[in-house]
This record gives structure tokens, C-alpha cells and sequence, in this order.
């Protein structure tokens, strides 16, 4: 995520068009939102699969989000305008389209502001989220605005382990199952979905760009300004 915020900072400088970029987490940790103060002191001695949970700050809002067999796609660019929820409703054309070619109908979420007083972002849905049709929350997502430029980024939970889920956030907030089919997705059919969509929506041609060396090791100093939870 610290490569996402870098790559805000250079699409807002000029050097860097628009970007849309997916990525995994190794190892799992929890996100938190950056308003985000207050959490479950058990959080901060949680481990899954012999390796301790890292526990960081977001540069968007929202609840925390347990990052562990979930897919994290990254949206950065200037290209729209208006109210967020206007925003967030122009960049999720993508993910609705794309979940939509996959076989999987998604519809926003409907939770007001009573989502603050959960600590986790799939527990509840807000209209900034998109839900299967049974009601499981697929895809939570938060923004973070740097003048005329947006950052939006958001994890798509495709192959969840239940017990850590109940671990971090309670047996009282159960994560709803998902389709079996939904979990025998590869990533590479996702994305492939997903970009087809965003080019399709945009009117617009992905280039694959990797990072140089360069270029990483600027965002990995960037990250040094993160604040992280030990």
C-alpha cells in the first residue's frame, strides 16, 4: 500500500499516468483505516500460519481488513470528478462489469453510519461496497483524495480462512460463505476480467508496466513515513 500512495504522489507530480494495479499480501496483516484509532488489543499478537499478523495504517479510511486470501486492487488517477460517492460509484463500473463477465451479479451495500462503531470492514456493507446477491460482502473499498487525484484501493475476498476471521473479529461476526465457484478463480482470470472491464468502461488501453528498481526502492523509503503497528 505504500506503493500505492507513491504512485499517487507521481500521477499528482505529472510522471505517471493513470494506474490500475492488483497485488497480494505476504505475509497476512490487518489494515487499518487511517481514522482508524481504536482496535482489539488482541490484534497486536495474532499469527496465522506460524507467521505473526502485521498490523498497519491505510492512507484511505474505513474499517479494518484482514488481508489473507484476499486479492487488493488499486485505482490511482484524476480522471473523476464530483461528490465521492459519485466517484466511487464512476471507478466500481470496473469491478461491477468485470464480476459480471465472471459470472457473479454484485450490488452495492446499504449500511449507514453505524458501520463506525464495527471495527471491521467485512462485517457490514456500506454503499461504498459491493455484495453478492446472498448478501456477502465481496469487494470493501476506501478512497484518499490528494488534490485533483484519487486513490481508491479495495480487497476482493476470494479464498478466506474462516477460524482467522472469527479469530480477529469474533465469532459473532461470521464471515457469510462464498460460492465454491467464486474460490476456484485464478487471480489471472480476475484480473484479466478486470481489465477488460476497465478498459471497456474507461474507453481506455492498459499498458503492463512494472516497477523499476528504481522506482521501488523510492516507494520502500516512502514507506519508512508509515506508521506501523508493533
Amino acid at each position: 500500500m505504500a506503493i500505492d500512495r507513491w504512485l499517487l504522489d507521481q500521477h499528482c507530480q505529472g510522471r505517471l499516468p493513470s494506474v490500475l494495479r492488483f497485488y497480494r499480501w505476504q505475509p497476512a496483516a490487518i489494515s487499518l483505516g487511517y481514522h482508524q484509532r481504536h482496535y482489539p488489543p488482541h490484534w497486536l499478537n495474532l499469527s496465522w500460519q506460524g507467521q505473526p499478523l502485521s498490523l498497519v495504517r491505510r492512507p484511505s479510511g474505513g474499517r479494518a481488513v484482514l488481508h489473507q486470501g484476499d486479492l487488493t486492487y488499486a485505482v490511482i488517477t484524476s480522471a473523476f470528478s464530483g461528490q465521492r460517492q459519485q466517484v466511487y460509484q464512476q471507478v466500481c463500473q470496473f469491478l461491477v462489469q468485470g464480476w459480471r463477465s465472471l459470472g457473479f451479479s454484485l450490488v452495492y451495500g446499504t449500511a449507514g453510519r453505524g458501520y463506525i462503531h464495527n471495527p471491521g470492514c467485512f462485517t457490514t456493507s456500506t454503499a461504498a461496497d459491493l455484495t453478492l446477491a446472498h448478501g456477502a460482502k465481496l469487494i470493501g473499498s476506501a478512497q484518499f483524495r490528494q488534490a485533483n487525484c484519487l486513490l481508491q484501493h479495495g480487497s476482493m475476498q476470494l479464498q478466506p480462512d474462516a477460524a482467522l476471521f472469527a479469530q480477529v473479529f469474533g465469532a459473532d461476526n461470521p464471515l457469510p460463505p462464498l460460492p465454491m465457484s467464486l474460490r476456484q478463480l485464478s487471480d489471472s482470470q480476475i484480473i484479466a476480467a478486470l481489465r477488460g472491464a476497465a478498459e471497456d468502461c474507461w474507453d481506455i488501453k492498459l499498458h503492463p508496466q512494472p516497477l523499476t528498481l528504481a522506482e521501488y526502492q523510492a516507494a520502500t523509503q516512502q514507506a519508512a513515513n508509515w506508521q506501523v503497528m508493533e
